[in-house]
């Protein structure tokens, strides 16, 4: 796009929508299983029929609070439900009940990597609507998704890049999953973000007007549209033209942003309190009750792992990504001398079995904690040598088996200086086009020599002492 005079600075701020992994919706006993035959989700109070009336569900509003204290927040004392009023086909009684005058809770914040907060205005629970279906030229309304829970997490507008953004969105994602209230896929909806976005010159003060991406369901596609849509608003600012605050809809597929309609305010919904609900009053005792209830967070144990266990940082953020990875490595660190070493076997073999992400974050491997503790164990102690007790856990998670399946008191000990010698020698001797490789300054020809010591002593060789004496008798 065009050349720019001015440097412009991106300011952003997310709603992001998280459905809440209760087993039934938000005032009323239907099941909040994702899928299903259209509309077998729903019964008269999710639909809204006259007569019918709601009651809020107490497990929606412990799991709000788990979310809030994650992140830092505030509990209210006194929380109320409004309706927000617009007419919309998704939502058959013409309104939403949700919160705005007295939301669950206040403040909060979620730490960047590179140490900035972005600050939170409040976390308040609401229902989600139905779901338009398109298909040939017609649109249909499946009402199995109204009335599930929802929180909807309102930032500040503390973003100021696009790298910001995607590591906000996914530390909260982070977060959530790991106090277990919600799968957060977006790619099923069960996480969704509006992003409002404005650029101003670098310097400025004040804010420019904002536009809102509207339900946001990837982090690739919410850092494309990002970008289009600050490249869009700055060039039309050099242009002479000025940015209207609108809600936009994201084509992936041109990577453009299009108008859906203009913005609304709070005002345009006309919110008044719901007269069919209750207040919520929250007892301190009940919120220290669930703060005890908190597993340790992601951020506190990536941090211990490196400044107690002496993880290097990269090891510690693939350890603490998904929360069963992490108990996993817990467990298996249990009276062990060196962590490092159970976080390579982890990282090295164990992850090489968990190819995606999915795989990660389930994390059902053939080898228990306890048997890859016994493993390092074995390691520790100098019974056995690294190299078998790599090819000893390839067995295992093959199998399921314990290490003592495969290791016999023959492998245990290691070998004494003239076994080694003798190993070394037949390997000299046996390999010659290695040995005049070596000689001849390919330096990788030593490991086949290493390879072969290795492969007849059952791996009970020291790799590192083989290396150094085959040097020895090549000369």
């Amino acid at each position: 796009m065009g050349c720019k005079t001015v440097k412009y600075e991106l300011v952003s701020g997310f709603e992001t929508h998280i459905e809440l992994a209760t087993k039934t919706k938000i005032f009323c006993g239907c099941t909040t299983e994702f899928g299903g035959e259209p509309n077998t989700h729903c019964c008269p109070v999710c639909i809204g029929l006259p007569g019918t009336l709601p009651k809020l569900n107490r497990e929606v509003v412990r799991y709000a609070i788990l979310a809030g204290l994650a992140v830092h927040g505030e509990v209210a004392e006194v929380a109320k439900m409004d309706r927000k009023n617009y007419c919309y086909p998704d939502l058959s009684k013409a309104y939403q009940i949700s919160q705005l005058y007295a939301p669950l809770i206040i403040g909060g914040y979620v730490e960047l990597s590179n140490g900035r907060k972005i600050r939170l205005h409040h976390i308040h629970i609401e229902e989600d609507a139905g779901k338009l279906i398109h298909q040939h030229g017609d649109t249909y309304v499946d009402y199995n998704r109204g009335g599930v829970p929802l929180i909807e997490i309102v930032s500040e507008p503390d973003i100021r890049s696009i790298d910001e953004a995607r590591e906000y969105v996914e530390k909260l994602q982070q977060v959530m999953r790991y106090i277990g209230i919600s799968d957060c896929k977006m790619q099923e909806g069960s996480m969704r973000c509006d992003v409002n976005i404005s650029v101003r010159p670098e310097g400025s003060e004040e804010f420019g007007t904002r536009t809102e991406i509207k339900n946001m369901n990837s982090i690739n596609n919410i850092a494309k549209a990002m970008e289009y849509e600050y490249e869009r608003q700055v060039d039309l600012i050099e242009s002479g033209g000025k940015v209207v605050q609108e809600t936009l809809r994201y084509d992936d597929a041109t990577g453009t942003t299009s108008s859906m309609r203009s913005k609304e305010d709070a005002h345009d919904y006309r919110y008044f309190r719901d007269p069919d609900l209750v207040t919520i009053n929250v007892s301190r005792e009940e919120v220290e009750e669930l703060r005890a209830k908190l597993p340790e967070l992601p951020t506190e144990k990536c941090k211990r792992y490196v400044e107690q266990l002496s993880l290097p940082e990269k090891d510690a953020q693939l350890l603490t990504k998904y929360r069963r990875i992490s108990e996993y490595f817990d467990e298996a660190c249990d009276g062990v001398k060196s962590p490092k070493t159970v976080a390579n076997f982890i990282i090295g073999q164990i992850f090489r079995r968990t190819e995606t992400e999915s795989d990660k974050e389930v994390f059902d491997v053939a080898v228990t904690p306890k048997q890859l503790n016994e493993l390092v164990k074995l390691l520790d102690s100098g019974k056995i040598r690294n190299n078998l007790a790599k090819a000893t856990l390839e067995k295992m998670l093959d199998t399921g088996k314990g290490a003592l399946e495969f290791i016999s008191e023959d492998d245990m000990g290691g070998i004494d200086e003239n076994a080694l010698l003798e190993l070394c020698k037949n390997a000299v001797e046996s390999n010659p086009k290695a040995v005049d490789d070596f000689k001849s300054g390919k330096e990788k020809a030593i490991k086949a020599l290493v390879g072969n010591v290795m492969k007849n002593s059952r791996g009970k060789a020291d790799a590192a002492a083989a290396e150094a004496k085959i040097k020895e008798l090549i000369g």
